[in-house]
Parts: structure tokens; C-alpha cells; sequence
């Protein structure tokens, strides 16, 4: 049961450092840092958007219009967090 705990945590983990990746990456495309018409670049902006969208777009459906500002990532960021907590400290405890 230990190691099912381990892999969920490590999933979350992971889809927390690429969610904080599309983040920057997004950052640095809107500001004209990376080369927008490279091959490679086009190809991690896709695959940013593949992974994160799924999990973003339904958040941003309910949140208020910011204007230019998305804080959709750190609701998800947040709720990573909350997710991880419970699993150590609330249900873990009663399965082990």
C-alpha cells in the first residue's frame, strides 16, 4: 500500500514541476525570449499545452476575468498541495 501512496505522490510531483515548466515557458514565449518559428520550441509549447490544458481549462471556466493575468496554475498548484497533504497525513495513516 506504501508504494501505491509513493507513486500518486510522485505523479502529483511530477505534473507540479510541469505545470511550473509551461508556466515559464509561457512567460518567456509571451515576452519574445524564445524563438517562437523553432521547430523545438513549437514542440514544447505543444506538449505544455497537451498535458496542462486538460487540468487547467475547466478551472478557468469558473474563475473571475483577471484581464491578462491567469491564475489558473496556482489554483491547481494549490490543490496539488491540499491533495498531498491529505494522502500523508489523513489517509495514509488509516491504511498503514
Amino acid at each position: 500500500m506504501y508504494a501505491l501512496f509513493q507513486t500518486i505522490d510522485l505523479a502529483l510531483s511530477i505534473f507540479t514541476w510541469i505545470l511550473i515548466g509551461s508556466a515559464i515557458f509561457s512567460w518567456l514565449y509571451a515576452f519574445n525570449v524564445i524563438n517562437s518559428s523553432n521547430r523545438f520550441v513549437a514542440m514544447l509549447g505543444q506538449f505544455f499545452h497537451n498535458v496542462t490544458e486538460p487540468v487547467l481549462r475547466p478551472i478557468r471556466r469558473f474563475m473571475p476575468d483577471l484581464g491578462g493575468i491567469d491564475i489558473s496554475p496556482i489554483v491547481v498548484l494549490l490543490i496539488i498541495f491540499f491533495l498531498r497533504s491529505f494522502l500523508w497525513n489523513s489517509v495514509f495513516p488509516l491504511v498503514a
